[in-house]
């Protein structure tokens, strides 16, 4: 019970539901009551006026009661139909019952009108009436049968309540359903969306109900939009304010190196350059983070995810030829996906970067993309130490970096690769490319198409 009443206050649909069954049920017994009394009492005043009418039959006609008999006939006549007349104190005794033929021992001192006497264990319904000769009769007949047959009419009177209240509280139950069913579409809306989707809710076919939460909720988007927006803003002020001292600096750790100075010297200023690479790479990753972060504008024409590869290892290259890594795309297939060109080469330059820098010298990267379910699979593997299970939801976080790394990095680039898929609606999923020794990092991106295309690439090895 407890538990009906905690889910009664948590749901004002089950809590509207569940008042209106309950009051159409109340109702619908009251009303159920009030016309079985009423079709019962009115059976009953059918049957007395049926024992008038043979009273009055009987005068009008100066017929006289036939004396009693006992033909065993009368034993296979209709015992509810049956309606027995006898002059009232008749003197004849009888010693069989009135099933038989026999008369009823009705008192002599009963007045005129309608009785109900008990006689031999039955309970009858008695009219007495006095005729015009004089004489006195009594109409009567069984108030079993007579109850029988009112309880019956009015079991058919209420049948349709039995039949129709049932339907009734289902139709209410599913129109309940029905009438809430814009507030959950709402609900299931804002809850699927990505975090960069703020667009305003769509209020026009909202109930006026529930329109003024619908505007509340688009308010709270703007200023969640307008919060975002200016971080975004201060983030891309700030890298590209950041950006010039650290390119000077950078420019005159570059003239200190072309001078004279001891081995120490020339060993601080090699790391002071590379804290300033790191400083500028990082400014980069920040300015690639915010720009992901903003509203992009959909594509015109789809592109082409081995064009992708192609650009982005034009760029890479030399980064993987100082580590000696064998890097180059597998397979002729290619895919066109309806994703910004700017957002492609930047979730692959950051998928690529990544197994470049944290595949060992003289190791392996390979590229390949096919197509299945509407989707297009983008799969980069190396042949690296890989990222252990316990770390693959942190490794999406801002400058989250894999313990006991000695790589150069900012921690960005899984976050904005990350980014960029909830935007476009592309999953990202992580595995060992070796599962049996857990080594080795496969990147799968799986982007939804609008179409696709298996095309001839050729081969693309680099």
């Amino acid at each position: 019970m407890d538990g009906l009443k905690r889910r009664l206050n948590e749901s004002v649909q089950l809590k509207l539901s569940f008042t209106l069954l309950v009051v159409i049920l109340a109702v619908a017994i009251v009303a159920g009551i009030f016309s079985f009394l009423s079709a019962f009492d009115e059976a009953h005043e059918l049957q007395d006026d049926v024992l008038r009418q043979v009273a009055q039959l009987m005068d009008r006609q100066r017929l006289s009661p036939t004396p009693p008999t006992t033909d065993v006939r009368l034993k296979d006549t209709d015992e509810e139909s049956r309606v027995i007349v006898q002059r009232l104190g008749e003197s004849r005794s009888s010693s069989v019952g009135v099933d038989a033929g026999g008369t009823l021992p009705f008192p002599t001192t009963l007045s005129d009108g309608l009785h109900t006497l008990e006689i031999g264990g039955e309970t009858f319904r008695v009219l007495v009436k006095t005729m015009a000769a004089g004489e006195r009769i009594t109409v009567a007949q069984e108030s079993g049968f007579r109850n029988e047959i009112a309880r019956d009419g009015a079991l058919r009177t209420v049948m349709p309540f039995l039949i129709l209240v049932p339907v009734l509280l289902l139709i209410v139950a599913d129109l309940v359903r029905k009438m809430f069913r814009p507030i959950a579409a709402l609900s299931k809306e804002i809850d699927q969306r990505a975090e960069q989707e703020l667009h305003p809710i769509e209020d026009s076919h909202l109930p006026t109900e529930v329109r003024p939460f619908a505007v509340a909720i688009n308010r709270l988007l703007a200023r969640i939009g307008q919060s975002m927006e200016s971080q975004r803003r201060f983030v891309a002020d700030a890298t590209h304010e950041l950006r010039s001292p650290l390119t000077a600096l950078s420019l005159q750790a570059e003239r200190l190196a072309e001078a004279e100075m001891s081995g120490l010297a020339s060993e601080r200023l090699t790391v002071l350059r590379q804290g300033i690479e790191r400083g500028r790479s990082l400014l980069d990753q920040l300015l690639t983070l915010a720009k992901a972060q903003s509203a992009a504008d959909l594509p015109k024409s789809p592109v082409s995810v081995q064009g992708i590869y192609r650009r982005v290892l034009e760029d890479l290259m030399p980064l993987a030829e100082v580590k000696h890594i064998d890097i180059g795309v597998e397979g002729v297939q290619d895919a066109q996906v309806w994703v910004s060109e700017l957002d492609m080469i930047a979730l692959v330059k950051n998928l690529i970067d990544n197994a470049i820098r944290y595949t060992p010298e003289g190791g392996q990267v390979n590229l390949s993309v096919d197509t299945t379910e509407g989707h297009a699979v983008l799969l980069i593997q190396d042949n690296g130490p890989g990222i252990p299970l316990a770390e693959r939801d942190r490794v999406f976080d801002p400058f989250y970096r894999t313990l006991g790394s000695d790589q150069i990095g900012s921690g960005l680039g899984l976050s904005i690769v990350q980014t960029i898929a909830n935007r476009i609606g592309a999953k990202i999923r992580l595995e060992f490319t070796d599962q049996v020794k857990e080594a080795g990092l496969s990147a799968i991106v799986l982007i939804p198409m609008k179409t696709a295309e298996i095309l001839d690439a050729g081969n693309t090895d680099y």
